[in-house]
Parts: C-alpha cells; structure tokens; sequence
C-alpha cells in the first residue's frame, strides 16, 4: 500500500492552481503588451528625439550669455574695432528677429545691411522659426506619449531615444572635429539653396561679430545639450525598469 501511495500523483492545492493559472494569464499579457508597445516604442522615440534635438538648438540660440562669453574669449571689440555694448546690441537685435513671434523687419542698430544678407537672415528666420515650431509641437506629442506609456508600463521607448540620442551627436561630433570648416560648408549647402551665407564684410559687417570659433561653439553646445538628454533618457528608462521589477516581486 504504501508503495502504491509513492506513485500516485500528489493532487494540487487549491491554492496551487489559481496562482499557476494567475501566472499564466500575467504572462501572456505581458507578451501581448510588448508586441503591441513595439511600434508606438518607435513612434515615441521619434518624437522624443525630435523634441531633444529641436529643443538643444532653441536653448543655445536663446542663451545669449554664451555669446557674450565668447565677446571676450575671442576678442571680438579688438578684433572688429566695435565696442562691446555695439557688438552686444546688434546681436540682441538679430535673436530677437529670429524669434517665432517676432513679426517685424531686421533692423541691425549700427551695422549695416546688403539685399543678398537680408535675404539670408530671411532664410535663417524661417529655419528657426521651423525648429522652435517643432520644438513646441514634438515636446507636446512626446509628452502625451510617455504618459500614455507610464500608464501601459511600457519604457523600450526610452532605450531607443537614449540611443539615437547617442549615436548621431557622437557621429556629427567626429565629422565636426575632423574638419570643421568642410561640415560648416556642408551645413550651409544643405540648409541653403544659395551663395548668400558667404557674406562680405564691406557690405554686410554684422559677419564680423559672426566668427566661425562662434559657430564651432554653438555647435558643441546643442551636441553636449543632446547627449544630456541621452543620458536623461537611458537614466529615466533604468529607474522605471526597476520600480517594475519591484513591483512584479511583490505581487
């Protein structure tokens, strides 16, 4: 009898089999929720790169004590003969006039102005008022999106911004310092179907107070802006990982 009892199948508790099937169905829901996040994973990364890179561009253009650091590191008023308060002025006058909301004319308070460099700053202008545009409208979408994902638990979107957000400054950074002035070329050319970024300064003086050094600095800064919020992104997706690892533990 008792030889018989060792090779008879053990009856599960009741217990047992509510918490297997429990698991059963967490499990497949689970699955069905990382299929299904795949695609708006992508869709929210975009997003979300978008607003990073568009927003490193607006914060650099928007902190004019950059510039006014630069004023004296490369010794513009030396350089250009133009006082400080002069040089400073005219650059205020040209951030301004690059704002979205700004609806008036360039007007430069000593500098003056040819047609070709007016039709250039127009240019400008319109590329930055794209980029603050797109700013505004990707940080909103980006916004509605990571709450949408909180709430599905769902975080793969920000292990793919961190990334992206990793690679293409990384990329752009090695192609700048290989040879600067050949990617500043290539920018203008991308960016502009004309010749009227190359300014002469007998005619258009404001490029004077507009080095290259100036632009080399900008450009660092909006790659350094990204790879914070690389880093912010790979941060915010480990921190979510384990708060849902604890919370799995303890149910």
């Amino acid at each position: 009898m008792e030889d018989r009892d060792i090779f008879r199948p053990q009856k599960k508790g009741r217990g047992s089999g509510q918490y297997t099937e429990k698991t059963e169905i967490r499990m497949a829901y689970r699955s069905r929720n990382r299929r299904n996040g795949t695609g708006t994973d992508i869709l929210t990364a975009i997003l979300l790169i978008l607003f990073i890179f568009s927003a490193s561009v607006v914060l650099i253009l928007n902190l004019r004590w950059l510039y006014y650091i630069d004023i004296e590191v490369l010794g513009l008023a030396k350089e250009t003969g133009m006082d400080r308060a002069v040089i400073r002025a005219n650059y205020d006058a040209l951030i301004q006039y690059n704002q979205f909301w700004y609806k008036g004319g360039l007007i430069l308070p000593t500098l003056a102005m040819s047609e070709t460099g007016r039709i250039h700053f127009v240019e400008v202008k319109r590329i930055f008022a794209a980029v603050q545009y797109l700013c505004m409208g990707s940080g909103v979408l980006s916004l509605a999106g990571m709450i949408w994902k909180r709430r599905k638990r769902q975080f793969g979107y920000l292990r793919l911004a961190g990334i992206l957000a990793l690679v293409v400054p990384v990329v752009l950074g090695i192609l700048a310092a290989l040879n600067w002035e050949n990617f500043f070329v290539a920018f203008h050319h991308l960016f502009f179907k004309n010749n009227y970024w190359i300014f002469d300064p007998a005619k258009d003086p404001v490029i004077l107070i507009l080095p290259d050094a100036f632009f080399l600095h900008c450009a660092i800064g909006i790659l350094l802006c990204i790879l914070i919020g690389s880093i912010l992104c790979f941060w915010r997706y480990r921190r979510n990982k384990r708060r849902t690892a604890v919370r799995r533990r303890r149910k």
